[in-house]
C-alpha cells in the first residue's frame, strides 16, 4: 500500500517513524517549509531525508505542483499527522483508499484546531484520540479508531498532549494504517447530532473574567497553557497567569487579597480565589515564579487586576 505521509513537528516525525518501523511503503512525504530563523531542523524533513524518501515542502497543499507531485506517486492512502492546512478534495481522490487523520478529541465533539484547549476550558473530564477518514469537511469523516483518556483535575494542554494524546496517537495512526492495509477497517459515520466545532483559540478568547468562579478561571488557565496564555491586566500592563490553583478565600473579584510567602499571590474571584504561581508580565518574554514577581513589582494586598 503506497502511502503519502503529510505531517509536521515531532509528532509527525514519530508517526512517520512508526509507519517505517511497521514496514509500510512510504511513497512520499509532505511537510511544512523551513522557516527563517527556526530553532533546530524540521523533524519530519530530517527523518524523510535520512530515510531516502521523496520529500516536498509546499506552502499550500492545494498548489497545482503539489497535486501533480502526489498524482505521479500513485498513492493508495494519505496519512495526516498534525496537519494545519486543508487537504483538497482532488488530492484525496487521487488515493485509492482516501486519507486518514489524527484528531485529539472524541469526535464528533470538539472538531477544529484547538480541541484540547476547549475541552479543558469547558471542564471536560475525558477526551481522547480519533483516527478518521478525511473528506471535504473539517474533522467530519467516518471514524476508524477511537480511544478515551481521562483529563485529570490539574492537567494542562501541555500535560494532556505530551503525556497522553501524543503517545496514544502515534500508536493509533500505525494501527489504523495496518487495519486498512489488511482490509479490516470498518469506518463508522459520525453522529452529526452530537457534533460541535470550536474555532482555533486566540488570545482574545482567554482574557480572565474575575467575576467567574475559581474553578472556571482555573480551567481557563489550564486550557491556555502552553498557548496562548490566560491573561488579565495589572497596573496597565498585560499579566499572563501560566500556573495557578484554586483556593478557599473570599474578597471582591479581581482583588489581590493575600500574599502567602514566596508561593504566589491570591486573587479573589466571583466565588473562591486563585493562587497565581507562575506569571509573565508586560513585554517580558520570561515566565517567572510568582514569588519573584511579588518582589520585583512590590505587590501589595488590596491591589486590583483586570482593570
Amino acid at each position: 500500500m503506497r502511502i503519502i505521509f503529510i505531517g509536521q513537528a515531532p509528532f509527525g516525525r514519530d508517526c512517520l517513524q512508526a509507519l517505517l518501523d511497521q514496514g509500510e511503503e512510504i511513497a512520499g512525504v509532505l511537510t511544512v517549509p523551513d522557516r527563517p530563523g527556526q530553532k533546530g531542523p524540521n523533524p519530519v524533513k530530517e527523518l524523510a531525508v535520512g530515510s531516502g524518501l521523496p520529500l516536498l515542502q509546499p506552502a499550500r497543499l492545494k498548489d497545482p505542483e503539489v497535486l501533480t507531485w502526489v498524482k505521479n506517486l500513485r498513492p493508495d492512502l494519505l496519512v495526516l499527522a498534525f496537519v494545519t492546512d486543508i487537504v483538497p478534495r482532488a488530492m484525496i481522490d487521487m488515493a485509492t483508499c482516501g486519507g486518514i487523520n489524527y484528531h485529539p478529541s472524541l469526535l464528533p465533539k470538539y472538531r477544529g484546531g484547538s480541541a484540547m484547549n476547549w475541552a479543558i476550558i469547558n471542564g471536560e473530564t475525558e477526551t481522547g484520540v480519533t483516527i478518521h477518514q478525511i473528506d471535504a469537511g473539517i474533522d467530519t469523516g467516518p471514524i476508524i479508531l477511537q480511544q478515551k483518556v481521562a483529563i485529570d483535575p490539574d492537567d494542562t494542554v501541555k500535560s494532556l498532549y505530551f503525556e497522553k494524546l501524543y503517545p496514544l496517537g502515534v500508536q493509533m495512526v500505525a494501527e489504523a494504517v495496518r487495519l486498512i492495509r489488511e482490509g479490516k477497517a470498518s469506518p463508522v459515520p459520525q453522529d452529526e447530532t452530537q457534533a460541535s466545532f470550536q474555532p482555533v483559540i486566540k488570545e482574545a478568547d482567554v482574557r480572565i473574567d474575575w467575576r467567574q468562579n475559581a474553578q472556571k478561571i482555573y480551567n481557563l488557565i489550564r486550557g491556555s497553557n502552553p498557548n496562548p496564555g490566560a491573561w488579565t491586566t495589572f497596573r496597565g500592563e498585560k499579566l499572563k497567569i501560566w500556573e495557578a490553583r484554586p483556593c478557599q478565600a473570599q474578597g471582591d473579584p479581581g482583588t489581590i487579597i493575600e500574599i502567602p510567602g514566596e508561593e504566589g499571590f491570591v486573587i479573589a474571584t466571583g466565588e473562591g480565589a486563585i493562587l497565581a504561581r507562575r506569571v509573565q508580565y508586560g513585554s517580558s518574554p520570561d515566565k517567572i515564579l510568582a514569588g519573584q514577581f511579588i518582589t520585583a513589582a512590590a505587590i501589595q494586598p488590596g491591589e486590583q487586576v483586570g482593570i
